[in-house]
């Protein structure tokens, strides 16, 4: 299964003991157990990712650029974790695309479908760009990553996310040693 984000805020959660944060576009957060993340199978494939986001985790909502101002976004973990996955609601709308153009990072399709809330069509990938006209679905990136970032270059009012983890095996600690380098407190 995968252990998604419960968001404390647009801008933090947790994914069990790792923290994650968000930089960029500020639209908003969602309420309390919206959206559903249902039908389950719209997000979950029964191999990569055994589990749909659950309601009460919240999801970042972002509406893209906005004229000639494009952001760069970004989700940073505490602790680098392999192959995170993203599930993506409502993704643009019938007559107005939107898209996801990941820097750095490749996605792959995992799942995709109608949402209970709008119904809708399966995500659709295309090299470094997951696109959308009322897109629903789940990606995932392999390789171990400390963040990813992305721009959302088209405005489609509104559309949103979270992001998983496999639970068990996705953590990759840090040694002892590593840190105490990173973090100053042992000289060179």
């Amino acid at each position: 299964p995968v252990n998604w984000t419960n968001w404390t805020s647009n801008t933090a959660g947790t994914i069990g003991g790792v923290n994650v944060t968000y930089s960029g576009e500020l639209s908003g957060l969602s309420g309390v157990n919206f959206p559903s993340w249902t039908p389950v199978a719209t997000w979950q494939d029964g191999s990569i990712i055994n589990n749909a986001p659950p309601a009460s985790g919240r999801m970042v909502q972002l509406v893209g650029s906005i004229g000639s101002l494009v952001q760069i976004n970004t989700i940073t973990f505490s602790t680098p974790v392999s192959n995170p996955v993203f599930a993506i609601w409502s993704l643009g709308q019938i007559n107005i695309p939107a898209r996801f153009d990941f820097i750095g990072a490749t996605p792959t399709f995992v799942a995709g479908g109608a949402s209970a809330e709008f119904a809708g069509v399966p995500i659709t990938v295309l090299g470094n760009s997951v696109l959308g006209s009322e897109g629903n679905g789940s990606v995932v990136f392999n390789g171990t990553f400390s963040s990813l970032s992305w721009t959302n270059p088209l405005f489609e009012n509104y559309y949103g996310f979270t992001v998983g983890i496999n639970a068990g095996t996705s953590v990759i600690p840090v040694p002892a040693a590593a840190w105490l380098f990173g973090s100053g407190l042992l000289g060179m």
